[in-house]
């Protein structure tokens, strides 16, 4: 089952991309400049195919690094003059060739989160976004601070303790639990301990002990998804209501994606890099996140896929060199500059870009490993 998680987690990281890539073909294609080639991963090339079309022929290939993939258009250069180039395209198409990505990653987010407000919703964040629903609520919690026992995973430390799906956590180790944070806060700091945890099952209250994982061991300290707050575990939702849903949660988690960047920067330029490196993951942690989300259900999976969506959405927003923001943002200030944007510029520019985020993948690489292996 592991192997299968880690397998779906590469895929879907590998989709996701793939799905961003192909915004930037059909733009391009609707905008008169010509692919040349749609690779899905990195070289070295595997195998590739001539496609043609009515209108244009492009190269298809399969390479051998699963990380990705790429379009790669006529004269990308800004300053390229040929027909069907995209130097040579007017700025509208421009900005729409380079926004396309962003775009559909952010419609997938859209989607998916769409589904699963339809469908049943896990609760992830504490006051994670909801709206009053026109329909059944699954084991509706009333209580905002009553935090219930979701998914056990199997063979945890709750497991192990004799915990049940719907039991309320009242205290761990004399802590009171009034929120799905003060789970993760209160196991953390017990981190390896063998503790009481006060539960309610049934309307009755009783002490169990549980030896918690320690830091380096994966499933959590605890091993449970806990829920809480007015949806409870999960929420079941009519159609008119979904996509309200979904438009609040891309707002809620791009809020939450940007704090968590700001501190992994700001603690980076403070020489903190374990506190920076506990705020981002690379391939390495999503597909961890996918083994062990993979364990508490479809609807976990589904939404991990989401978030990686609209996070790869947001980072490519921003004006960071040799991404699709970045190259957006160079574009432009050179014009408002009154400047060329030459393919020499670029190369330096977006070249520099992608040295140090090479460097960041490395080393956040690095990371993930001492943290979840």
């Amino acid at each position: 089952m592991t192997v299968v998680l880690l397998i779906i987690g590469l895929v879907s990281l590998l989709g996701l991309v793939v799905v961003h890539e192909w915004g930037h073909f059909v733009a391009a294609r609707r905008g008169g400049v010509e692919v040349e080639e749609f690779g899905v991963g990195f070289p070295p090339k595997i195998w590739s195919k001539k496609v043609k079309t009515e209108k244009s022929k492009f190269d298809f290939s399969v390479n051998l690094l699963p990380l990705g993939g790429f379009v790669r258009l006529k004269g990308e250069s800004d300053d390229d003059e040929r027909p069907g180039s995209f130097g040579a395209a007017p700025l509208n198409v421009k900005v729409k060739i380079l926004l396309a990505g962003v775009g559909m990653n952010a419609l997938v987010a859209f989607i998916l989160f769409t589904i699963l407000a339809a469908t049943g919703m896990p609760q992830i964040v504490e006051n994670q976004f909801s709206v009053s629903s026109d329909a059944k609520v699954v084991r509706e919690v009333k209580d905002k601070d009553v935090v219930l026992v979701g998914k056990i995973v199997d063979n945890s430390p709750a497991q192990k303790a004799g915990l049940q799906e719907n039991d309320r956590i009242i205290k761990i180790n004399d802590q009171s639990i009034t929120g799905v944070e003060a789970v993760s806060e209160a196991t953390k700091q017990n981190a390896g301990k063998t503790i009481p945890i006060i539960i309610e099952r049934n309307g009755n209250q009783m002490v169990v002990g549980a030896t918690l994982n320690t830091e380096n061991k994966g499933d959590g300290y605890l091993g449970v998804a806990s829920a809480s707050g007015r949806s409870g575990i999960e929420q079941v939702r009519s159609t008119w209501s979904s996509p309200i849903v979904a438009a609040g949660l891309i707002k809620q988690f791009s809020e939450l994606t940007f704090k968590h960047l700001g501190i992994a920067v700001s603690s980076l330029f403070k020489g903190d890099t374990k506190t920076a490196s506990e705020q981002v993951s690379g391939p390495v942690g999503v597909v961890y996140i996918f083994k062990e989300g993979g364990k508490l259900g479809l609807s976990f999976i589904i939404m991990i896929i989401a978030i990686i969506s609209l996070t790869l959405a947001l980072m490519n927003i921003l004006p960071i060199p040799a991404l699709d923001g970045g190259r957006l943002f160079v574009m432009l200030a050179f014009r408002a500059a009154g400047q060329k944007l030459t393919k020499a510029k670029e190369e330096l520019i977006h070249g520099a870009g992608f040295a140090v985020l090479m460097i960041l993948f490395v080393l956040i690489t690095i990371a993930d490993v001492k943290r979840f292996f």
